[in-house]
């Protein structure tokens, strides 16, 4: 099950405003979409509208597999998020973005829960979803992405308390060398990722854009080799690695219920790592795309 933002990413290239282009995007239903082409039986628990871009949401979604939670298409309107991509292909965003949580979603035991971005932020559905997580926690694992956008989140130190509850009631957590940066200014990554493991997390993952990433596990740093790539864009490469890191994670038999925290947090780096190798492997062919377009699994190596 996957909580959080729907909207339209509206891709504006760099000097060519008059190009611009409309996708399917928000960090969660990216990561829904890129386990669903993994394989994966996977729910959206969203907020969009019924109008014509909540439909064309939506019937990306069931074409793709990902089943909309009942109660999804209750919003006045569907959000949008606008992607001002500079020189080199990076983002900056501009959002019309509100998100709720209907009052009767619960997480069957057993079934591991991915939340994250500003659907798990912004009120007055973040405190929900925040509730959510901690109460799957008890039963199911959970991996949360902050996926920050200081544009949406306020002042840092408002933020922080917010994101460090998700950090608390999850297994596996992913963040951007450049959402710890914001978070946590002249703090090196491997100490933010230290602290965040001693909240509860099994699996701390710090992305580096074209560098190598960062993994904690078991108080040790490991990594994997970065695979370089000619760059259309970044957009939704952080969400692919984040299903790609799920997606080799429920494979190896270490997310669901009970049984599988504890073979989580029992596991080695050679248990891991084929996990790690397939996110960057994933988010290397999004890089390669336009938009968030992540890869099936016939398409990784």
């Amino acid at each position: 099950m996957v909580v959080g933002e729907a909207l339209i990413d509206i891709v504006v290239p760099y000097g060519r405003p008059d190009q611009a282009e409309e996708h399917v995007g928000g960090s969660p239903t990216n990561v829904a979409i890129g386990l669903a082409r993994l394989g994966h039986e996977v729910q959206l628990v969203t907020h969009i509208g019924q109008d014509t871009r909540g439909q064309t949401i939506a019937a990306l979604l069931a074409n793709n597999g990902v089943t909309l939670s009942p109660g999804s298409t209750t919003s006045s309107h569907t959000p949008t998020g606008t992607a001002f991509l500079d020189a080199a292909g990076h983002a900056t965003y501009d959002f019309d973005f509100l998100f709720d949580l209907e009052p009767d979603v619960d997480v069957p035991p057993g079934i591991h829960l991915h939340t994250g971005s500003i659907g798990a932020f912004v009120t007055p559905g973040g405190p929900k979803v925040c509730d959510l997580a901690i109460r799957a926690h008890e039963r199911s694992t959970v991996s949360y992405d902050p996926n920050v956008r200081p544009s949406l989140m306020g002042d840092v130190t408002d933020a922080r308390p917010h994101i460090e509850a998700f950090v608390g009631a999850a297994d596996v957590v992913k963040a951007s060398d450049e959402d710890l940066a914001w978070l946590y200014p002249e703090t090196p990554a491997d100490h933010v990722m230290a602290a965040w493991a001693a909240r509860g997390p099994a699996v701390v993952v710090c992305t580096r854009g074209a560098h190598d990433p960062l993994v904690w596990l078991a108080g040790a740093i490991h990594t994997v080799p970065a695979r370089p790539v000619d760059v259309v864009d970044t957009v939704g490469a952080g969400d692919t690695f984040m299903s790609g890191m799920i997606s080799g994670l429920l494979d190896a038999g270490l997310l669901g219920g009970a049984a599988a925290r504890a073979r989580l947090r029992a596991a080695t780096w050679d248990d891991i790592r084929p996990a790690i190798t397939r996110a960057v492997e994933a988010a290397a062919v999004d890089c390669m795309r336009a938009g968030a377009n992540p890869p099936t699994r016939a398409e990784l190596p």
